[in-house]
């Protein structure tokens, strides 16, 4: 390592820098670099980057911002292949020269690829390694946890804390501006480490939105990533002309994307902290369902109230564990959970305890509590909870309240890897992250029930609709031209005629000749309710008169607003019928975002909505529902029938859908959308264009299925083989030809035996993500649609995209009919087409079937010295 930049000047950042990289216990040289080395003192100091011995593998840079391009330019030509820039004055001044010096600084980097963390960062350590390139005031101790965060205070105030509570670390980085390293690539590192069980984010702000989300949902499958996201603010919604705009702050969709991730967020320091003490110990839960046990009845019941306020559950003893508690407590207590021991409880109770709640299916996790007393040992208490604990089969969280009596007891629970909280409500918040983290690993991994029917956009029908607009500059549409999209989206409307005055307007209501609903169109009124521009329930002969007394009414609320005519709408008369919003709006970082909730005129009075990114499927349409409270009134109550669910969901996947397909839509509101047992239509719609080149698919945060990807083939005997990229959807269809593949067959794909394909591998090869991966399923349709399955192929890139390993798997009865060789050419043919550079495999040496099609495609073969058994075969791409 080399350290550019270094100082003898008492208490400044290079001799930080200095004494912290001397210090850590790197086997490594370090060598110091300053351009005034000979004046100062007698440690080697070595006056440029190119006076050094050798090449450094990495460099910390603490020199003057404009020196900084410099100094980078001369490691490039040395061949360092990273940099930790320490140095602010960049982009985070906001002024043009501090943006002009980061890029200087990034051009001098990229022609050998050289990685830059920073500038403007605290450092990074990874005590393993015996690294500290950081002027943190701790070193961090070694351990399981990798903390990321922008701000380096934040990283000093968790290094600290976690030092006194003996927390150790596996990777620690600040990584400031983020110029180059972002998020993304450390959740990519990360993810792979074995030496890390837990990733916690401190987040600001996302750089490259589609990376993060790619390296966010990878890592959450293997790990917990704990966030916290600063600044909630959400003055970006002050300038939107729709609800949903309006409800769809900045913070919500942050929020969202998390969710989407399967990351658990939390909302402060405190609670990263909480959430760092159970899930950083490595505890798992299976369910939600938890026992609190305590010496004190007060604190039982606070624990109570917090648990239950916040959404948990409290376990309901079997008849059998109540027994045994008669046994071995007191005939006072209450025979409830919460379980109170009884104010006098001696260490041993709480052993028996324990001992006792062995057993019980019903119990998923165990909070114990104790309050200080004259007549027993806090820390022998502690003692006996943490040899219990170490025996027990669910995790055990605990709470000595307290300060002078219960420090010792904190330290016996810190020794013995127990989760420990000052107060049982923080001690239940800790329990709450065990729920949602498993709560998240679930819905990462389930399994979505294919959609009613089949999404298609009709697109034409939809940019007929929008020309108007889009010829002008862009901007919103009419009332009927945005149900002319939904139609063209399959989404139902009223019936909707134009008016351009009164009279045509009364002509209009008798052709539809039902109860009417009248509406003002003007481009320049977005809210027509607000300026009195709706009347409901007309008959038709009063329309007329209604609307020359509307026109007159807008003129004089708002004089400035172009009138282009009136809407004549049949009324929908949906007895008992909710009041839905469906809705999208382009975030600056995440692209379009949805939103689904409870409609109306009061919809932002109300504040019922949750948002989540397209695409979509049935389950994560559920999901986003179910996050409302208006969801509860559509399962049904009283005389209220339950509403067509799974329509509502697919309405909901038609709006993602046209997000994709129609890329010229940055709004849209649907508010309301009635839905009731018999389905939905939609009453109200607006809806904003604006023109744009870019690709549907391009603006959004997770790259949706790509249907171009569809394709025939034909095998030898002629039959015709349908390939497309796998759905999550497709999981039946992996198991089914998993099962008549013969144990041979799985053995030389998996390389170990496997009965059953278990759930948790089907769902990480079915919910692929495209942007990084990609699965071709072939399959054959008999005359109903059935679809069978014959195989699968896949290839998994590395962030960069340049190399991606392939696997393939052939059902054992299709075997020589060719189906492998079209699947093989299928892949190599799209990781060109992604600019791939190459392409790998591992096969088993014995496996000669796959090795003889891999020499007719052009595959190198090449032997793999640690492990005979095998054969990894390559193809350059480029």
């Amino acid at each position: 390592m080399a350290l550019i930049g270094a100082s003898r000047q008492a208490n400044s950042v290079g001799a930080v820098l200095a004494k912290n990289l001397n210090n850590a216990g790197f086997k490594g040289p370090v060598w110091l670099v300053n351009a005034r080395a000979p004046e100062i003192g007698p440690t080697r100091y070595y006056g440029t980057i190119q006076s050094l011995p050798a090449t450094p593998d990495l460099a910390v840079i603490a020199t003057p911002p404009q020196t900084v391009p410099d100094m980078i330019r001369a490691l490039a030509a040395r061949g360092t292949k990273a940099a930790v820039v320490i140095t602010a004055g960049f982009s985070e001044s906001r002024d043009a020269a501090g943006r002009k010096r980061m890029q200087a600084m990034l051009d001098a980097a990229k022609p050998t690829r050289m990685r830059i963390v920073g500038p403007n960062c605290l450092g990074i350590q990874v005590p393993a390694a015996g690294l500290n390139a950081s002027f943190a005031h701790v070193q961090a101790l070694p351990g399981s946890l990798a903390f990321v965060a922008q701000s380096g205070a934040i990283i000093t105030a968790v290094l600290d804390w976690a030092a006194e509570r003996r927390i150790g670390f596996s990777h620690v980085a600040s990584l400031g501006d983020m110029s180059d390293v972002d998020f993304g690539d450390m959740l990519d590192w990360l993810a792979l480490d074995g030496g890390t069980t837990a990733i916690l984010l401190y987040v600001e702000s996302v750089s490259n939105a589609r990376k993060f989300m790619s390296a966010a949902r990878a890592a959450a499958r293997t790990k917990p990533v704990i966030v916290v996201k600063a600044g909630r603010s959400a003055a970006a919604s002050r300038a939107a002309l729709s609800h949903t705009g309006a409800m769809a702050g900045s913070d919500a969709v942050y929020d969202a994307a998390f969710r989407r991730a399967g990351m658990l967020r939390v909302d402060d320091i405190d609670e990263l902290f909480e959430a760092v003490a159970t899930l950083g110990t490595g505890h798992r839960i299976l369910g939600e369902r938890l026992v609190i046990l305590s010496n004190g009845g007060g604190f039982g019941v606070l624990a109570t109230d917090a648990l239950l306020g916040l959404g948990g559950t409290l376990a309901a003893l079997e008849a059998g564990t109540l027994e045994r508690l008669d046994g071995a407590l007191p005939s006072s207590w209450p025979r409830t959970n919460p379980i109170d021991i009884i104010g006098d409880a001696p260490p041993e109770r709480y052993g028996a305890a324990l001992d006792a709640l062995l057993g019980d299916r019903s119990i998923d996790a165990v909070l114990a509590i104790n309050a200080p007393t004259a007549v027993a040992s806090s820390e022998e208490a502690a003692r006996v909870v943490a040899e219990r604990a170490a025996k027990a089969p669910w995790p055990v969280l605990t709470s000595w309240v307290g300060a002078q009596a219960a420090a010792p007891a904190r330290q016996v629970f810190i020794a013995a890897g127990l989760p420990t909280f000052e107060t049982p409500r923080q001690a239940v918040h800790g329990f709450l992250h065990l729920v949602n983290y498993q709560r998240n690993r679930e819905a990462l991994m389930e399994t979505p029930v294919s959609a009613p029917e089949e999404i298609r956009i009709d697109v034409e029908r939809a940019r007929r609709a929008m020309a108007p607009a889009l010829e002008k500059g862009g901007g919103m549409l009419s009332e009927p031209q945005a149900k002319t999209v939904l139609e063209a989206c399959g989404i139902p409307v009223n019936r909707t005629l134009i008016a351009r005055d009164a009279t045509e307007a009364s002509a209009a209501a008798r052709t539809i000749g039902s109860s009417i609903a009248l509406k003002i169109m003007s481009p320049d009124i977005t809210h027509k309710s607000d300026v009195g521009g709706v009347i409901l329930n007309l008959a038709p002969e009063e329309v007329g008169a209604a609307a020359a007394a509307m026109q007159e009414r807008v003129k004089a609320r708002q004089p400035q607003a172009r009138i282009a005519g009136f809407s004549v709408q049949a009324m929908v008369r949906r007895e008992g019928a909710h009041e839905l919003i469906l809705g999208m709006s382009v975030d600056a970082t995440f692209g379009p975002v949805l939103l689904f909730g409870h409609g109306g005129i009061a919809v932002e009075r109300i504040n019922d909505a949750a948002m989540g990114l397209p695409p979509l499927n049935m389950a994560l349409a559920h999901d986003m529902m179910r996050r409302t409270r208006i969801y509860r009134l559509l399962e049904g109550y009283r005389d209220r029938k339950r509403a067509a669910m799974d329509t509502i969901a697919l309405t909901l996947m038609k709006l993602s859908q046209a997000t994709i397909e129609l890329p010229e839509i940055v709004e849209i509101d649907i508010n309301p959308l009635l839905a009731d047992e018999n389905g939905v239509v939609a009453l109200d719609a607006r809806l904003r264009v604006a023109p744009t080149r870019e690709a549907g698919e391009a603006r959004l945060a997770i790259r949706p299925y790509p249907r171009h990807l569809e394709h025939k083939a034909r095998l030898r005997d002629g039959r015709e083989l349908l390939l497309r990229p796998v759905r999550p959807e497709d999981e039946p269809l992996i198991h089914g030809y998993f099962a008549r593949m013969d144990k041979e067959d799985v053995r030389m794909r998996f390389f170990a035996p496997m009965s059953r394909l278990p759930h948790n591998l089907a769902a990480r090869l079915t919910q692929i993500d495209y942007d990084r991966q990609m699965a071709f399923l072939a399959f054959t349709t008999d005359a109903e649609g059935k679809q069978d399955g014959l195989g699968v192929v896949r290839i998994a890139a590395d962030p960069d995209n340049r190399r991606a390993e392939y696997a393939i798997t052939v059902r054992s009865d299709v075997k020589g009919a060719g189906v492998g060789r079209v699947l093989m050419r299928s892949i190599v043919d799209y990781a060109r087409q992604r600019g791939i550079g190459e392409i790998f495999g591992t096969v088993l040496r014995e496996n000669e079937r796959m090795l003889r099609v891999c020499r007719a495609m052009g595959f190198t073969l090449q032997v793999v010295p640690e492990d005979p058994t095998i054969v990894e075969v390559v193809m350059a791409l480029r």
